[in-house]
């Protein structure tokens, strides 16, 4: 067990064990392992810390050699949120994909899975699923990441992950509480409202974390949202009534409840992440999760301070930080337990490692006209590429090129945006034909014109929708993969190869 550093009160350790932060670089550095001899007892990891999984397991390892249970957190999500796989995209669909099948035996087939890689490299804690009602499709940063805009279909899908992340001794994290479906505003860039009626958000939003409460999720993730109907000062992070009446209370639920990015600019831009982060704890939040963009050692002492003098002031009562700190510390013995279970009942998958491809396969959707002809030669891919949400990130890869480029060697690609990207694909594409890849395409004035000019000119070029398919297929063959994974490009670039000499 853990020896805390002398000279640590028991509320300075308190406040150290309900953060969970991020850090820099492949290794821990030295100003982390001795924050987790202080008390901290969590670390969040991020892309930037992943090269490969024996570096990831040594890393987790090494953590582990100063406080045997601490709690390694990760936002996997699978399909276009990964960080296991952020420089080559992700061997497993995401939720929309997983939603477009409708098969939860399959879904939990690859959450266990997608469990049992982070379980191998020493990650506990998944900031994961998505639970959130997509019922918004102008939606900026949920989209492909919803399983779907019916909350009976979010609902029971959300359970399957829980309970296959869960199988593999990986404790779920149930995010965005009381939903993120119905917004227009990313909460990395602002504060998103809601405006339904608290009937509409207790039948819509609130169903697929009732279903994830039942499933046993350890984990649930907060919201920067506001929601007038439940509150109409505080965004959920910060409200006693969200937090405590409603998902505590009402919906019974007693495990840890994980605050979203505090230096995220719904919270950060007005109430600050050192007090946005006492007002979190206050309100009934068990640990505060910061990291994404502030990853240092100061952050760490700011926040400790933060909370030491919330309660030392009276904003913060001492037997709230403590109950906190009590639930993250539960979570971690859990987690203990799970994984010794889990690897002693071994891989129970019949599927094996290639699960996500397979559900991949299983959740494209193709229209396809009579006078389709399949590619036989190299075609020149035009990539219509929106700028990505800060959950997802710009730097994994996406799309279809490299595989097609795989099975029709000299393929060749370019990426193109704004009002002339039609007329700069066709240019570019000279006499190849043009298989044309877009990404929420009804969400993009200026890719919807593409796609009409590049049909226009060459009506035999593909259409590949790679986000959230609401536009009206148009082309002799339109593929609809529901997700941007690398499975989803391959099993993409199959159909569009599928009949080729």
């Amino acid at each position: 067990m853990t020896t805390f550093a002398s000279g640590t009160d028991t509320l300075t350790r308190d406040a150290l064990t309900v953060l969970q932060p991020g850090f820099t670089g492949t290794t821990a550095p030295d100003w982390l392992l001795r924050r987790l001899g202080e008390g901290l007892a969590s670390v969040g990891l991020f892309g930037r810390n992943i090269a490969s999984p024996a570096q990831l397991a040594a890393l987790t390892a090494q953590l582990r050699a100063e406080r045997e249970d601490v709690l390694v957190a990760i936002d996997e999500e699978g399909g276009d949120v990964t960080r296991l796989e952020v420089r080559t995209g992700s061997s497993f669909p995401g939720n929309h994909a997983l939603g477009a099948v409708d098969d939860t035996a399959l879904t939990r087939q690859v959450a266990a899975e997608l469990g049992r890689r982070l379980a191998a490299c020493g990650v506990n804690l998944n900031w994961a699923p998505s639970a959130d009602v997509n019922s918004n499709p102008a939606n900026p940063v949920i989209g492909v990441r919803s399983f779907g805009a019916e909350p009976e279909l979010v609902a029971r899908h959300t359970a399957a992950y829980v309970g296959g992340l869960q199988s593999a001794g990986v404790a779920a994290c149930t995010k965005h509480f009381p939903g993120h479906g119905d917004t227009a505003v990313d909460s990395h860039l602002a504060l998103p409202r809601i405006d339904a009626d608290a009937a509409v958000l207790r039948a819509r939003e609130l169903a697929p974390f009732r279903a994830a409460i039942e499933a046993g999720t350890k984990a649930v993730m907060s919201a920067h949202i506001l929601v007038p109907a439940l509150d109409p000062q505080r965004p959920a992070t910060l409200s006693g009534g969200i937090l405590t009446d409603l998902l505590r209370k009402e919906l019974g639920y007693e495990g840890l409840i994980v605050t979203d990015g505090m230096e995220m600019r719904a919270i950060a831009a007005t109430y600050g992440i050192e007090r946005g982060s006492a007002l979190a704890i206050a309100a009934g939040a068990d640990a505060i999760c910061v990291g994404g963009g502030l990853a240092d050692d100061e952050t760490v002492r700011r926040l400790r301070d933060a909370l030491v003098d919330a309660v030392r002031t009276g904003v913060l009562a001492e037997s709230r930080l403590a109950d906190a700190a009590r639930r993250v510390r539960e979570l971690a013995r859990w987690t203990a337990g799970a994984a010794a279970s889990a690897a002693a009942e071994g891989p129970r998958s019949a599927s094996g490692t290639d699960i996500g491809l397979v559900a991949a396969r299983r959740a494209v959707t193709v229209t396809r006209s009579p006078d389709f002809a399949p590619l036989t030669e190299a075609p020149y891919v035009a990539a219509f590429t929106p700028v990505a949400n800060i959950a997802v990130g710009d730097e994994t890869p996406w799309g279809v090129a490299a595989e097609l480029a795989r099975l029709l060697p000299g393929t060749t690609t370019g990426s193109f945006t704004g009002e002339t990207a039609g007329e700069q694909a066709l240019a570019a594409a000279g006499g190849r034909r043009v298989v044309a890849v877009v990404r929420d395409e009804h969400r993009y004035p200026w890719m919807a014109r593409a796609v009409r000019t590049l049909l226009a000119a060459r009506p035999d070029t593909v259409v590949v929708e790679m986000g959230v398919p609401q536009a009206a297929p148009r082309a002799t063959l339109h593929v609809a993969t529901h997700g941007a994974a690398r499975v989803c490009g391959i099993a993409a670039a199959e159909v569009i190869t599928a009949g080729r000499d």
